[in-house]
């Protein structure tokens, strides 16, 4: 066995002996009530519960390997711990419909996409440089007998905008927050692992919601073409700048057949399958550099060129989100096929990604006696702009050198959500990159493009 592997399977040991000894101690520990690891906590929960405090502790660990392709084989370990604290006004001091959030993460491991496969559409929803960072710090105010209400502070926009409850069930870091804004925004915009200041209204009305807000668009802060993680204040998540430009976004929700909040249906109640469509957009005032031409007129890969790229200004996406439930043969049974699809769309002259697309199925309770797993077969693809595109062949031109045509890149996931108990969950998984990286040259093989990709991988998420 390959010395890393080895080491993984060592780090997974004591969290799996860990909670096997808990079990011999406390035998409710698996019972359907106790909804986290630690329960009550020795009366501490309800005791801070009765002040209107709430804090949740969710741990990540996960391994994935390369199998074929990509930049390189072997395996890797990536861990996230997100700790929330939330303060409900009205228990605390009285005042209705108020609600405070702050949450903080921690982040480690080795990031197995970057150096491992070299995809667009990343293997693992948590990878991230590892830090320890505040994440989210917001006040909600509810209006109207909670049928608007308003946020305002630090917000990561993936918790509540262009959300598939269908592709979040995946670990492809485009089935949370999608390819088109990850590559398109600065730092891939407000979500995770950043989140920037800002202020969102929701108001619902019967089935329709309609959220909207306006961000500061830049959480590092820096360039577009220098705006890591960790950049300045954003290496603890204290970046306030309003210097770049503002993300305006909205979005209009619409459910249909969803059950009643706080009642259950009886039994042989005919309803319709449940499902959610969205539409919406964003729109971001900063200036965004040009693929292709540069501040001459010229193409940037031209030896000519100055080398800086046409500030073009303004940017924008246009996007939906579908999840329909397709089939359930028995209303009162878990056992469900649900669809989802989530398309949009950017311009091409200042956007590595023009168009990217995720979908896929769903299987709820797909063996006997399983009702709480989830069985999902997804896709998603990247395509690559025409600016882009246009400059890789501008290179090749100028250079005589090899440069691979540019190309959509293209991924299926197959996954098993297993819920060993209310608090625990772990996930094998398997993806397949078809033109990894959208068509780039593979480092280790001069004259040709990084190879289709075979990825397996395990999460493990305990809720403490």
């Amino acid at each position: 066995m390959h010395r890393r592997q080895f080491a993984l399977l060592l780090a997974f040991a004591p969290l799996v002996a860990g909670v096997a000894h808990a079990a011999e101690d406390s035998p409710d520990l698996f019972a359907p009530s106790r909804a986290t690891l630690l329960g009550d906590a020795g009366g501490v929960r309800s005791a801070l519960a009765r002040v209107g405090i709430s804090l949740t502790l969710t741990d990540i660990n996960e391994a994935f390997g390369n199998l074929a392709g990509g930049i390189k084989r072997g395996a890797a370990y990536q861990g996230l711990s997100t700790l929330t604290m939330q303060l409900d006004s009205q228990k605390a001091f009285g005042w209705d419909g108020g609600l405070v959030n702050i949450s903080g993460l921690q982040i480690r491991g080795h990031n197995f996409s970057q150096f491992h496969i070299g995809d667009l559409q990343t293997t693992s929803g948590i990878a991230a440089t590892p830090t320890t960072r505040l994440w989210e710090a917001w006040y909600q105010q509810q209006i109207i007998e909670g049928k608007l209400d308003v946020r305002v502070g630090m917000q990561s926009l993936d918790q509540e905008f262009m959300v598939s409850t269908g592709s979040a069930r995946f670990l492809n870091s485009m089935m949370g927050w999608p390819m088109v804004p990850s590559a398109d925004l600065y730092a891939g915009g407000p979500a995770y692992p950043l989140s920037s200041l800002g202020a969102r209204i929701k108001a619902q009305q019967g089935p329709f919601t309609l959220l909207a807000g306006v961000f500061q668009d830049n959480p590092p802060g820096g360039p577009f073409a220098n705006d890591g993680q960790l950049r300045g204040s954003s290496r603890w998540g204290g970046n306030f700048s309003l210097r770049t430009g503002a993300l305006f976004i909205a979005e209009i929700q619409y459910a249909h057949n969803q059950p009643s909040e706080g009642a259950l249906d009886a039994p042989g109640t005919k309803r319709g399958l449940p499902g959610s469509y969205k539409l919406g957009f964003w729109y971001d005032t900063a200036g965004y550099p040009d693929q292709r031409i540069d501040t001459l007129g010229l193409s940037l890969a031209n030896p000519g060129s100055s080398g800086i790229a046409r500030t073009d200004r303004g940017n924008f996406s246009v996007y939906a989100v579908a999840d329909q439930t397709i089939w359930q043969p028995d209303p009162d049974e878990p056992m469900a096929l649900s669809a989802f699809v989530r398309p949009m769309i950017a311009p091409s002259d200042r956007n590595q990604i023009n168009f990217s697309v995720n979908g896929g199925l769903t299987l709820k309770a797909p063996l006997p006696g399983r009702d709480s797993d989830t069985l999902g077969l997804g896709f998603g693809v990247a395509s690559i702009g025409s600016s882009a595109g246009a400059l890789a062949q501008d290179l090749a031109a100028f250079s005589g050198a090899y440069v691979p045509r540019r190309a959509p890149e293209t991924f299926v996931e197959l996954t098993y959500q297993a819920q060993i108990a209310p608090w625990w969950q772990i996930q094998p998984d398997i993806q397949y990159r078809w033109r990894t990286g959208g068509g780039v040259a593979d480092p280790n093989r001069p004259g040709k493009a990084l190879g289709n990709a075979l990825i397996i991988g395990v999460r493990n998420t305990i809720n403490f």
